[in-house]
This record gives C-alpha cells, sequence and structure tokens, in this order.
C-alpha cells in the first residue's frame, strides 16, 4: 500500500481524533490538512519503524504540538477554543486520553505515538480523566430511535453525574423536548425512527441554543469528509461506554472553557 492509499483510509479516523483534539471541525480539519501538505512535500516525513496507522497519528500529534493553527471557521463557534488547549489542560495529557479512550489504541502503540514509555502514558491518562471530571453536571437531551441503546446512553450519563432530561426517537419529539427544558448538551442519532433525521433536529436547535452536540452513528464515515460542515465530535456505533464518556468529558471541556467566567458561576 503507498501513502496516498494509507492516508485514504485512515483519513476519516484522523479528522475525528484532531477535531475533538481542537473542539471544532475546522480547526480539527486544519491540522490534518497540514499533515497532508507535509506528506506531499516530503513523504520521508512519515515514521517507517512503527505500524502505518500508528506513525500517521505519530506524524499528526508532531504536527499538533509544534504549530499553532488558528482557522476556527465553523458557523457559531468560539474561535478561542481551539487556542485554549494549550491553557487549560495539559496537552499531552488529552492527547494521551484521546489516543486511548476515542481512538481505540493500545497503550504501547500510543505511547510509541506520544514517544514517552507506557507507565507515563498511564499517568498522563489518569490525569486527564481528573481533569476533565472536574466539569459541572449538565442537563443531556438523548434523541435516539433504539429503546436499547437509549436506555444504555441514559444509564451512562447518569453515572456520570449528568442528568437525563428526555429520550427522543423522532424530529419533532427532539425539539419538544428542547422547547421544555433547555439542556446543556445533546446526543443524537443520525437516522431515527419515523424517517426524520437527528442531525436536522440538531441544526434546528442550535438556531436558538448554543451548546455541545456528539453525534453517534453506525456511519461515521459519511460525516468526515472534510467538506461541508460536520461534527467536531462523533462516535461510531457499536460504541464502548468508555468511548462515550470520553467525548462526553471532552465536548463539556471545550463549552465550559468557551464560557465567560460569569456565566460559569450563574449557570
Amino acid at each position: 500500500m503507498n501513502t496516498s492509499q494509507l492516508v485514504a483510509q485512515h483519513l476519516p479516523f484522523l479528522r475525528r481524533y484532531a477535531r475533538a483534539l481542537c473542539g471544532t471541525q475546522s480547526a480539527g480539519d486544519s491540522y490534518v490538512a497540514a499533515l497532508l501538505e507535509t506528506l506531499i512535500q516530503d513523504p520521508t516525513a512519515l515514521p517507517r519503524d512503527v505500524e502505518p496507522r500508528v506513525a500517521l497519528y505519530k506524524l499528526l500529534t508532531q504536527l499538533w504540538n509544534s504549530v499553532s493553527i488558528n482557522n476556527d471557521t465553523d458557523p457559531g463557534a468560539v474561535a478561542v477554543r481551539g487556542e485554549q488547549r494549550l491553557g487549560h489542560i495539559t496537552p499531552l495529557a488529552r492527547q494521551a486520553f484521546l489516543l486511548v479512550s476515542l481512538e481505540g489504541f493500545e497503550e504501547d502503540d500510543a505511547a510509541t505515538i506520544l514517544d514517552m514509555d507506557v507507565e507515563r502514558l498511564r499517568t498522563l491518562v489518569e490525569q486527564a480523566g481528573r481533569e476533565l471530571a472536574d466539569e459541572i453536571a449538565t442537563d443531556v437531551l438523548i434523541i435516539e430511535d433504539e429503546p436499547f441503546i437509549a436506555l444504555d446512553l441514559e444509564g451512562l450519563v447518569e453515572s456520570l453525574g449528568h442528568r437525563v432530561t428526555g429520550i427522543a426517537r423522532t424530529h419533532n419529539e427532539a425539539i419538544a423536548l428542547a422547547q421544555s427544558k433547555t439542556p446543556g448538551l445533546v446526543l443524537a442519532d443520525i437516522q431515527l425512527a419515523d424517517g426524520s433525521s437527528g442531525l436536522e433536529a440538531v441544526n434546528e436547535l442550535i438556531e436558538s441554543i448554543e451548546l455541545p452536540v456528539i453525534f453517534i452513528t453506525a456511519y461515521p464515515e459519511r460525516f468526515l469528509t472534510g467538506v461541508r460542515p460536520e461534527p467536531a465530535f462523533l462516535i461510531a456505533k457499536p460504541f464502548q461506554p468508555s468511548t462515550v464518556a470520553a467525548v462526553i468529558s471532552q465536548a463539556l471541556f471545550f463549552e465550559r472553557k468557551a464560557r465567560p467566567r460569569e456565566q460559569r458561576k450563574t449557570a
């Protein structure tokens, strides 16, 4: 497999990782674009002494740690979110946390990506978990038409200390529930029971409410193309509870840090 084929195979998931790391689609995609430009200019930049997927994430990590890219053009996004990554939580800790919890790397591979030993990696993952857990509890709206999945998500959300305001199976139910009690976070499936779209429901909600949204879908690659406005936070079905927990913490981290201090005190 040549370099272009290798990158094409892993590109959607590199976008997923970069978006979660930066907090927005545009900032994350900018780092992936920088990765592609680096490889075009110097194909030998990709480490050859490790497994190809590990090599790609290792190069992306090197870029993220060394290059400041501020290209946040998402409609309604708060421009400082990507920049705040260095000021509010140890960057290496968040990288370790996401590599293990979101991208599913084994500890050995995650340690290789971050150029450290496994013991140091474990310490960083624990550190990130503690720092992200400092977020206050919030109200969560679940938009999911599969009853068992909805119940699993409800139990997980409540185990993390959050409150579920309701479970919607259709677009109209989602709008009605959000209007009756404004959520602080939305977990949304893409395709709903009556053929309606969770994506459309969320787009309608965020016209009047600014809040983080995590999409959960069996077809994540369809929403990681980098072409149109797409989710910053995306989880693939079937999901691991640890992955959902990690992304919830990450989404709330960016939402809290982007708000003025006085608003956080009164929220």
